[in-house]
């Protein structure tokens, strides 16, 4: 077997009947992989049976990531149709776009819930089966988490409060993933993809039509995601990823701009407007603690508009 083939393993997509999901669920499915395919109506069996038809093995699993015990189901459901869980991509989501001031609870519950939840809800039943396999076998499993972030986190896209904080909040929770199961075997990893899907039909301009694969073809997305659930990427662990067209962006942690530090030990208010003031005295708008610089990547005429 080469160190990028997925044959003999299983994995779950979530939000897999359209889209992003489906194809990452087609390009696991062929590199080898069986795919469960989840998604809340038919469009996961609809995917199945295209997977199916292209000589993989497919099981459609309906329900909602979000309901805390149904990541348990896609597990067993993997495991007792297949024999293992190898993959985990978590994609599930949904968009209920608005400015903070018009945000309502349920908007924010609702984005909140299917994005961080519904990650944390599969990946938590994942790393139970994934610990206990590797208690069992006295040793290392094999263990895969993509999960689903996005530029939005990083620039803080202002008609996004509920889906920017969701996403971040996708970002720490890969980062606790992949130091929290490391030691079973398991690597976790977030991938900020863009793509052309119904979700973003309103933000992308259309393919030039240059006869070449579309710059925001989700099937791009799809090639990397089979790239990190592979056993060539053991050793990327805790990263953070912008991926779209012909390109793979590797983010690099916060640092520290600066360090302001109290003469005496305890700051004073008057102490931090001395030192405080005249640092951010007259400094862009635009240079806070979004990644801005992000926007330099673009290639797609699309600006900071991200999946």
């Amino acid at each position: 077997m080469s160190k990028t083939d997925l044959t003999g393993r299983t994995a779950i997509v979530t939000g897999a009947g359209a889209g992003l999901g489906r194809a990452e669920a087609l390009a696991l499915a062929a590199r080898g992989a069986h795919v469960v395919v989840n998604d809340m109506g038919t469009g996961a069996d609809t995917v199945a049976t295209e997977i199916e038809q292209a000589g993989a093995e497919a099981l459609a699993v309906q329900g909602d990531v979000s309901d805390w015990t149904f990541g348990e189901e896609l597990v067993n459901a993997a495991v007792d149709t297949f024999g293992s869980l190898d993959i985990v991509v978590n994609n599930a989501g949904i968009l209920r776009d608005t400015m903070l001031f018009n945000l309502t609870e349920q908007q924010w519950d609702d984005v909140i819930r299917v994005h961080l939840k519904g990650h944390a809800a599969v990946s938590r039943a994942a790393g139970a089966h994934w610990r206990a396999a590797s208690k069992a076998a006295g040793g290392p499993v094999y263990g895969r988490v993509v999960n689903t972030a996005s530029e939005a986190f990083l620039f803080g896209a202002a008609g996004q409060p509920n889906y920017a904080a969701a996403k971040a909040g996708i970002a720490a929770l890969t980062l606790s993933t992949s130091r929290g199961l490391s030691r079973y075997g398991v690597t976790a990893n977030a991938i900020c993809p863009r793509a052309r899907t119904g979700m973003t039909a309103d933000v992308f301009a259309g393919d030039s039509g240059s006869g070449q694969l579309d710059l925001m073809a989700p099937e791009r997305v799809g090639t990397f995601v089979s790239y990190l659930a592979a056993p060539a990427s053991a050793e990327i662990n805790g990263q953070v990823f912008i991926v779209y067209g012909d390109m793979v962006a590797l983010m690099a942690a916060p640092t520290v701009e600066n360090k302001f530090t109290a003469e005496s030990g305890t700051f004073s208010v008057e102490e931090l407007d001395a030192q405080l003031t005249p640092y951010f005295e007259g400094r862009p708008e635009w240079r806070t603690y979004a990644a801005f610089s992000v926007a330099e990547l673009d290639t797609t005429g699309a600006g900071n508009n991200a999946n």
